[in-house]
């Protein structure tokens, strides 16, 4: 056929009835405007504009100059789609009729490529700022609403153009024509760029000024928005470089977490209303209601066009051949009949419903981000002290409410419009089922239905049973952490299988929760994979029992894919039932806190209890003060009872120092807190400086106050943040300060000084160290006023002395500072001008030490008691020196670890900067060795059975659909052979359903039983040096964390990701065999999806390691702040700390968004392959169908798994990436198996030692070199030493001399590489360890306890009997006082055994020690944090409980070897003295003798 504009009629040119009376001249007059526009656009978008670029420098070419943007983008994407139509038509009739005629489609195709470059054209000057070339679009708006009114005029005139198409096609034309002229109008209107003399001049927002900005989801045009386009950049980028927090920068200001915050705050201060509560619920609909409203129309709009699928099926199958007709109109009906068309409709269909879809997901997420976080802080900043002390509010709630009810919220808000969308889509799929397949369709919807509250209950138990596994959980881990943290002493004492054997036990209990969590989890997918076949079955059954025959293939597949839409919203259902009873519960927590008492809020709720007495009141003397005095008048104040105490009165001047003394409990540190205004006060107030603070409106006008409280408070930032607390670095005052809180010895052994952190990074200081520093805040801070409370209680009695004379005396008193003072320690009493002494929460006296001495001799004398019993307690003159070594130790030992490490990084940085294209591929590359080994741990069999099981499963699943298929194209399908065997594939087809999930879940289930049991065992076995140089937090990471990925993360991703893959296997498979052409298409769009998922893997692991890493400060810095509110609001920092709250929680949002939109990024394009898939799919079987290849019922097949491919290729994808997050844990667990273990075997056999080896304890050291590591230098040189039997040995040196390492030597802990120990004619190295350590004793420096009874802690092997246990106590001091516990040996011992003294402890290792009735004692610095009486006490016991057992005793103190049988001095590893303590000492210059002298 020739082509022709107006077909080959002959009549078809002429204009006797006028020129406008020829359809096909009018139609020709439409091409016009197009035409116009395409010839002046293309030059200008192709040159360029060079010089007339925007005046305004901005950094992103995002910004959307033009009023009316999406209104324009809106109605530009429908008239592309009215063009679509159109030209569909015009191609339809054109085939009907016999010949050519252009003008029937030529227009509509030229109106689409114009519409599409008005876009283009419009996009370019909008970034460009050019608005005077927009008047080339007004032209073209004008003109092509002429012609197209010009052709419904005549079309009007036509009297039976009623029911035709093309009629209300240019009728929708003209509409879209007409707004776009009016968009246009409006910018002229508001820029004012032509026709006016002064046009508009604009300044870009805010945020795209700021280059920091790199959130342009805001800023970006419609369709950057829909595909989120302005992403590819960071995507693509994550290949080349790991994205860092810099990449990705700040977010907008309407998306701050201060924005939001005030935002929320307005909306719950607007309901402030004395009758009732204001509502949470309303706040944030007030606040976020138009957002979520959004996404539910976005999400209506996408589930209504999800059901064009089905129905375009059911018509495509149908397919029938067009007939001939002369003239060129059709009606709607008949446009809908041609399966082509349906085809492309299909296709926009699918398009926009996943950009609906999308985009509704995203703005739930993005309300959900904007609403957590802000609210609680500010509150937490004042909520009054009492709450937190009357134990109304823990630490641990308010925790929680950050990490868990608002991430709650978070999550109910994103499922939010499920819940008004599911009702929708659940009715309007049972009322299309019905359509197709009448009554039968309602036996199927029952099914799916009824089905619906199994999968809530299975839902329900799945939550619950997670509960008990986190209780075994961090049961197993705080057994795993005692273990860890007594390491050395197990090992030492050959008692490490004990203790992991009750690791197992825990564990044991924690794997059966786990299986009964695997069981219901593997429910739950079973029920979502067999339901869908179940209602399938049901529908089909029933239709051939009503009917006698088989449903048609239009029927059969539209019901099919209904059906699996049906299915989605009803598993989803119970999840979000859950989710909002959750939110119910968290919302009702979130309101009870932010209704929870403030500070400064008067109206305390035991306010009737306020009865005054009057006698104890004391008549005030009203002296006038200076400008910084504090006075405090009938105060009363709320301690941690619920009664008030008595009113008393007292004052402090300007430059004193005041000092309060009393017994514990007396009210000091509350009156304080009253001070600082963080007490409710009944009745009286404070006044500073003459002013009284006590009222709320007041109490912001008290100055800052320097304030150290008696539990110390350190932030986790370095040591220089924590004394400067955010005031100017000043280094003269700085070094005063370190000095007179004498940290300077203890900051140099920091590894990296006063920039080391203190805190998450396991570097944990003692008590007394962190007094210091919270003292030496104090002491910075450049305050009139200073509060200490209790500073003295955690230091030695030289350091106390020392931050007296220098920092409160000498540093505070030359600044002339007032300083309160609460102290225990009465000999400073001499010091104070002003003396508070006080007794159950009254002033008992006041007054100077002369004073209460003529006044109140009594008290006085009392006083003088206890100073003389102070003085004697010289016990914890040791412990500072004694954490001094503790903390080097540590830090030895890590500093060897952190060498290597750097050394690797440094390696590794070589690499990388060598060779770009290594790094990238090592990035994209899927993790398959540790993949293998995590299925390798699950078993052989139960890989092979679950790989069997799946691809029969989906074999099985083809299967039914294939034999639906054939049945229902048969022309006579009422043979009850074909219902028969569909009957048996179903069931088989859910039976292998049950089979899979149970499969994958046990798989997982006994790899993570494996992995746990082998990781326990080598690190329980590895050596001593393993611990020194692997930091404790690392290894109980691989214990918590990362147990716990393998445990429950993993199964269900395996499932998911193999179930999902198969799913698009099988569904492109199908295609692929009924219409093998539909391959073709198929290559372009798999290197597509390769691409895509490459891409995407690599920047979702980034993003994801970037929202981890922000959000635990998030949560330190929540903790801190509420456990640090007295004295954050002492020094007047709330503004401060809040801000820093703002700035964490933005740069955490900010990674969560990215990795949201990144997610997005993927969907939109999975989705959109999908929708292509769908394309080529239905095309290619049109294509076959035309050529008679084959029945319906086979397209309708291929049709059906095109749409299910679709749903599941970003599940592949994100499967993909999560999994290769998740393995990153079997990767780290792996790292640690590979570690090497002690050799335990020995070369004697355990059966060869003698039964009572050793007997006489006679020890030989021969030639001895001893290393920790083969990679470290010896310790131990050549030592040569011979201890007879029964002897008492000392061995003495400085720190690092190599004593520790000959104790250790002994048990063969240490790398014995030349020489040997000889042990009753034995070498130690021949014997197997196990038997070697069970045969010696020792006591180790720090006291180790366990968590269990006295008796476990004593024997925990079970071999003693009670008296001989009551005979080591006995011997151990103890006696008495564990007899006097609840249950005597089975009492009680808390973790650590914190609740008994470190004295106490001590001689309990003592105790166990004697236990173990071993011919050789070692003793290793044992009596370090004992006082003297008990330390004498413990020598006598040596000397005659052990009289005939050989005693090695590791000293500090030199005075306690003085009567040792035989004393051994080292210095660096070697032998220096060797002799009897009274020769030693006559060899005045002599190591030892100078020791003597500098301990006495």
């Amino acid at each position: 056929m020739a082509l022709s504009f107006c077909g080959n009629n002959s009549t078809a040119y002429s204009v006797k009835n006028g020129v406008l009376n020829n359809p096909c001249f009018v139609d020709a007059l439409n091409l016009v405007p197009h035409v116009f526009l395409l010839f002046i656009t293309f030059p200008i978008l192709f040159i360029g504009w060079g010089s007339q670029s925007s005046k305004v420098q901005i950094h992103h070419n995002t910004w959307l100059h033009f009023p009316g943007h999406n209104m324009r983008w809106i109605l530009t994407f429908l008239l592309l789609l009215v063009h679509v139509c159109e030209f569909s038509e015009g191609i339809v009739c054109n085939m009907v009729m016999g010949t050519n005629h252009l003008h029937l489609f030529m227009p509509a195709f030229m109106g689409f490529v114009a519409a599409t470059t008005s876009v283009v054209y419009y996009h370019n000057i909008e970034t460009s700022n050019f608005p005077k070339l927009l008047l080339v679009l007004f032209i073209y708006w004008v003109l092509a609403f002429i012609t197209k009114s010009i052709k419904l005029w005549k079309f009007a005139e036509d009297k039976g153009a009623a029911q035709y198409l093309r009629l209300y096609i240019t009728a929708l034309l003209v509409i879209l024509y007409g707004l776009l002229m009016a968009v246009e109008i409006n910018v002229i209107r508001v820029r004012k760029y032509v026709f006016f003399a002064n046009p508009q001049k604009v300044k870009p927002p805010e945020d795209l000024q700021d280059l920091g900005v790199r959130f342009l989801q805001p800023f970006v045009n419609l369709l950057s928005k829909a595909t989120y386009w302005w992403m590819n950049p960071l995507i693509i980028g994550a290949h080349k470089r790991p994205i860092e927090l810099k990449k990705i920068g700040k977010l907008p200001i309407a998306m701050r977490a201060l924005t939001n915050y005030l935002r929320l705050k307005d909306a719950y201060e607007d309901q402030r209303d004395p009758d009732r509560s204001p509502s949470i619920w309303r706040s944030m609909y007030r606040a976020f209601g138009r957002p979520i409203l959004l996404s539910s129309t976005f999400r209506y709009l996408a589930d209504l066009l999800g059901f064009a699928g089905p129905l375009c099926i059911s018509r495509i199958v149908q397919q029938s051949a067009p007939a001939q007709l002369p003239n060129y109109h059709m009606s709607s009906y008949e446009l809908l009949q041609n399966s082509s068309i349906l085809a492309v409709l299909l296709f926009l269909a699918l398009i926009l419903q996943r950009t609906f879809l999308q985009a509704s997901y995203y703005v739930t997420i993005e309300t959900g981000i904007n609403m957590r976080g802000a609210m609680i802080y500010n509150k937490i900043l004042r909520l009054s002290t009492s709450n937190m002390s009357m134990g109304e509010m823990t630490l641990g709630q308010i925790n929680n409410l950050v990490a868990i009810e608002t991430n709650q919220l978070m999550w109910f808000l994103f499922l939010c419009p499920n819940l008004w969308a599911m009702p929708v889509q659940i009715v309007m799929g049972i009322i299309l089922l019905r359509h197709f397949m009448g009554s039968s369709a309602l036996v199927g919807a029952a099914v799916i239905v009824l089905l619906a509250p199994v999968q809530y209950l299975i839902a329900t138990k799945l939550a619950d049973t997670q509960k008990i596994t986190l209780e075994h959980s961090t049961d197993r881990v705080k057994k795993t952490t005692e273990i860890l943290k007594g390491i050395k002493l197990l090992k030492l004492y050959a008692w490490e299988n004990i203790f992991c054997d009750s690791v197992e036990e825990t564990r044991g209990k924690e794997l059966t929760s786990l299986r009964t969590f695997a069981f219901y989890t593997s429910m739950s997918i079973f029920m979502n994979a067999a339901i869908p076949i179940a209602a399938v079955l049901a529908t089909f059954v029933t239709y051939h029992i009503l009917n006698k025959e088989g449903p048609s293939p239009s029927q059969a597949f539209a019901a099919l894919s209904l059906f699996h839409i049906l299915v989605t919203p009803l598993f989803l259902l119970s999840t979000v039932v859950r989710f909002a009873v959750k939110a119910l519960v968290s919302v009702q927590k979130l309101g009870e806190f932010l209704q929870s008492d403030e500070i400064g809020d008067d109206s305390w709720r035991n306010g009737d209890i306020s009865v005054s007495f009057e006698a104890g009141k004391k008549p005030m003397g009203m002296v006038s003060y200076d400008t910084r005095s504090i006075k405090k008048t009938k105060e009363k104040c709320k301690s941690n009872s619920f009664l008030p105490s008595p009113p008393f009165s007292f004052h402090s001047i300007s430059g004193q120092l005041t000092m309060i003394v009393g017994q514990v409990g007396c009210g000091k540190s509350s009156l304080l807190l009253a001070m600082l205004g963080e007490m409710q006060a009944i009745e009286g107030g404070v006044y500073w400086s003459n002013v009284l603070i006590c009222s709320p409106s007041t109490f912001k006008n008290r100055n800052s106050v320097a304030y150290a409280a008696q539990k110390s408070w350190l932030l986790n930032a370095t040591v220089e943040e924590n004394i400067t607390f955010g005031s100017p670095f000043n280094k003269q005052r700085y070094k005063a300060v370190i000095d007179a809180c004498s940290l300077q010895p203890d900051i140099d052994l920091l590894p990296f000084g006063d920039q080391t952190e203190i805190g998450e990074r396991g570097i944990n200081l003692s008590g007394g160290q962190r007094q210091r520093i919270c003292v030496a805040r104090a002491l910075y801070q450049n305050t009139n006023i200073v509060f200490l409370d209790d500073p003295f209680s955690a230091l030695d009695i030289h350091l106390s002395d020392h931050l007296m004379q220098e920092g409160i005396l000498k540093f505070l008193q030359d600044d002339k500072r007032t300083v309160v003072l609460v102290t225990h320690k009465l000999q400073y009493l001499i010091h104070a001008d002003w003396i508070i002494a006080m007794k159950d929460g009254t002033v008992l006296r006041e007054g100077t030490l002369k004073d209460i001495q003529t006044h109140d001799i009594e008290l006085y004398d009392h006083w003088k008691t206890l100073m003389n019993r102070q003085d004697q307690g010289l016990e914890k003159v040791r412990q500072t020196t004694l954490e001094r070594k503790t903390l080097r130790r540590a830090f030895y030992s890590r500093e060897a670890k952190n060498q290597i490490d750097d050394e690797d990084e440094e390696e590794a940085e070589e690499e990388d900067d060598d060779n770009f294209s290594t790094t990238t591929n090592r990035r994209s590359k899927i993790p398959w060795k540790v993949c293998w080994c995590y299925l390798s741990s699950g078993g052989f069999f139960m890989v092979f059975l679950m790989i069997f099981s799946k691809l029969l499963k989906h074999s099985v699943i083809v299967a039914i659909d294939y034999w639906l298929a054939n049945w229902t194209s048969k022309i006579n399908n009422s043979d009850s052979y074909y219902l028969l065997v569909f009957i048996i594939l179903c069931a088989a087809g859910i039976t292998l359903c049950l089979i899979t999930s149970l499969t994958v879940e046990f798989l997982g289930l006994s790899a993570a039983t494996n992995l746990h049991h082998n990781l326990l065992n080598k690190i329980i076995h590895a050596p001593i040096r393993f611990f020194d140089i692997t930091p404790l937090g690392q290894i109980l990471n691989r214990f918590s964390a990362d147990t716990n990925i393998i445990d429950q993360h993993i199964p269900s991703t395996l499932e998911s990701l193999t179930r999902s893959t198969l799913l698009c296997l099988s569904g492109i498979g199908v295609i692929a065999s009924i219409t093998p052409i539909f391959l073709v298409a198929l290559v372009p769009l798999a290197v597509a999806f390769y691409f895509i998922q490459k891409y995407f893997r690599v920047a979702s692991k980034d993003l994801q390691d970037l929202d981890d890493s922000t959000q635990l400060p998030l949560l330190c810095h929540f903790s801190e702040t509420a456990e640090g509110l007295t004295t954050i609001r002492a020094f007047r920092h709330e503004a401060r700390f809040k801000q820093r709250m703002l700035e964490l929680t933005d740069t955490n949002n900010t990674a969560y968004l990215f990795l949201s939109a990144a997610n997005r990024w993927l969907e939109v394009r999975t989705d959109y392959l999908g929708a292509v898939i769908v394309l080529a799919a239905a095309a290619a079987s049109i294509w076959s169908f035309h050529y008679g290849l084959h029945p319906g019922g086979l397209v309708g097949l291929g049709l059906t798994y095109a749409l299910t491919v679709t749903n599941y290729l970003n599940w592949v994808v994100r499967n993909l990436a999560d999994l290769e997050v998740q393995m990153a844990a079997v990767k780290k667990v792996n790292s640690f198996l590979s570690t090497e273990s002690e050799n335990y075997e020995g070369s004697m056999d355990a059966s060869q030692v003698p039964e009572n080896w050793p007997q006489d304890g006679e020890i030989k050291i021969q030639g001895l070199c001893v290393r920790y590591d083969p990679m470290l230098k010896p310790v131990l040189k050549h030592v040569n030493a011979y201890i007879k039997p029964g002897q008492k040995v000392g061995i003495c040196g400085r720190t690092g001399s190599g004593k520790s390492s000959l104790s250790l030597a002994f048990f063969n802990m240490v790398d014995i590489f030349e020489g040997k120990i000889i042990i009753d004619g034995i070498d130690i190295c021949k014997l197997p360890l196990q038997t070697l350590r069970s045969r010696l004793s020792i006591i180790l420096q720090d006291p180790v306890l366990f968590s269990g009874s006295i008796r476990f802690n004593l024997d925990p092997e079970k071999m003693c009997t009670d008296d001989r246990l009551w005979e080591a106590l006995e011997i151990a001091q103890l006696k008495n006082m564990v007899k006097a516990l609840p249950g005597g040996l089975d009492a009680v011992v808390t973790e650590g055994g914190e609740n008994f003294s470190v004295g106490q402890r001590q001689l309990f290792c003592l105790a166990r020690a004697f236990v173990r009735k071993s011919s050789i004692f070692i003793m290793d610095e044992a009596t370090a944090s004992i006082d003297m009486a008990t330390e004498n006490i413990l020598q006598k016991v040596v000397m005659t409980a052990f009289a005939d057992r050989t005693v090695v005793t590791i000293a500090h103190r030199v005075h306690t070897i003085l009567t040792a049988d035989l004393v051994i001095v080292m210095k660096r590893g070697n032998i220096m003295e060797y002799d009897k303590p009274e020769t030693l000492l006559e060899q005045e210059d002599g190591m030892f003798a100078s020791f003597v002298k500098a301990d006495m």
